[in-house]
């Protein structure tokens, strides 16, 4: 049955799996003149924790300053159009159905098809174009060496925290992973970093020499501004926000720095919902959940969480529920709509390994019945795991369509 839809369509190209490589991504710019103009600045963020967060501050902050800016994320957490935004704004459908579209039509005939990934970001410049964008901000969807953002020219390199994931496509060591990442450094222009783990410090400072790049280690925190975004190691991450528009040759002002970082909104990430009894949040490796871990304790001292939890198979589920196991009260093991969720039974196997209790363990069919199964303990709840978990539980929470999507 053909799609319904341009982005039904779109959907279909996920069964082409990953393809880490830029041919295809570089064709596509060329063939459909996808480059913005030189006048342009664009900022590509990669790391394992926090790039996210980064690019949401940083664009909050330019927009404030009153930049036009573009925004490339991945993955959706409800509907695909919250990975394209301009000023903010999700991309409209008449705009998405426009761009998928043409792209489509254009590439019918190749050999090799784009992926998913490469048609997403393909029509987000389309749309940063059209719109006239000043400033893009383009989040890579995994490594950097050979993904997809990689194939635009960008103006400032960020990276974020690197550690230990995505180790099937990125490599079985950390030294590995920091030389995939480290190698969106672009010759002669800046890169920014926060502090690193001693081996990928190595490798990027040895990329950044090779490159003629001039690296700068973001290792303070801002202080003295609030930020919306929950939990201490934001304040790092705003550092690198500001420091990314400074480097992309942006003065700001102490009033927009100070607007944009109190008005970010980035859903799934720390975020806390129905007057404070629930905390709805992506993380998905070890690392992530130590920071997690950190964040529950300074928003909810002295109590501990009722954990509903899923997690992908490639993941580090045992990894993430070591670090969770200090703040949790019970957990309660679900699936996701997605053919990569750990079914519940190797989950509760993973905690019975780490010597957590039968009787603090339960089963879900779905985060929806994991939800009404964690009303009936008093502790606040904490789903956290996977994006797709959170993403998930908001649709469900907000009771809106939700449509899963590859990286």
């Amino acid at each position: 049955m053909a799609p319904k839809s341009a982005l039904d369509w779109l959907f279909t190209t996920q069964f082409f799996g990953v393809k880490l490589g830029l041919d295809n991504m570089r064709r596509l710019i060329e063939e459909n003149d996808l480059l913005p103009p030189p006048t342009t600045r664009i900022v590509q963020i990669a790391g394992t924790n926090g790039k996210g967060s980064v690019c949401a501050l940083a664009e909050s902050v330019a927009r404030a300053s009153g930049l036009r800016t573009g925004l490339f994320t991945s993955p959706h957490l409800v509907r695909f159009h919250e990975r394209i935004r301009v000023d903010g704004r999700e991309i409209s459908d008449e705009d998405l159905d426009l761009h998928l579209r043409v792209i489509r039509q254009r590439v019918a005939s190749w050999e090799y098809h784009p992926t998913f990934f490469e048609i997403a970001l393909a029509a987000a410049l389309r749309h940063f174009k059209a719109s006239h964008c000043e400033l893009l901000f383009l989040e890579t969807g995994m490594g950097g060496r050979l993904d997809a953002t990689t194939a635009v020219p960008a103006d400032v390199a960020v990276l974020t925290r690197i550690g230990m994931d995505h180790m099937q496509w990125l490599g079985d060591t950390l030294e590995k992973i920091a030389a995939e990442k480290a190698a969106i450094i672009r010759p002669g222009k800046p890169v920014l970093s926060a502090p690193q783990p001693p081996e990928a410090a190595e490798v990027i400072a040895e990329t950044a020499r090779e490159k003629n790049a001039q690296l700068r280690i973001v290792d303070l925190p801002l202080s003295g501004y609030p930020i919306s975004l929950a939990g201490s190691h934001q304040a790092l991450n705003a550092a690198l926000a500001a420091e990314c528009l400074h480097a992309a040759g942006y003065k700001l002002r102490v009033e927009s720095l100070r607007f944009g970082l109190a008005n970010t909104h980035w859903p799934g990430r720390f975020d806390i919902r129905r007057d404070g009894s629930l905390v709805i949040d992506g993380s998905h490796n070890p690392e992530a959940c130590d920071i997690l871990a950190a964040t529950w304790q300074e928003s909810f001292p002295n109590q501990k969480a009722t954990i509903i939890f899923g997690t992908a198979d490639d993941k580090n589920a045992r990894g993430m529920m070591e670090r969770l196991t200090p703040i949790a009260a019970r957990w309660i093991f679900t699936p996701f709509r997605s053919p990569r969720a750990t079914d519940t039974a190797t989950l509760a196997a993973a905690a019975n390994n780490l010597g957590i209790a039968e009787n603090d363990i339960t089963t879900a069919v779905s985060p929806a019945e994991a939800l009404t199964a964690a009303r009936a303990h008093p502790e606040p709840t904490l789903a956290t795991g996977s994006l797709f978990l959170a993403g998930e539980m908001i649709a469900h929470i907000e009771k809106r369509p939700y449509r899963p999507g590859s990286q």
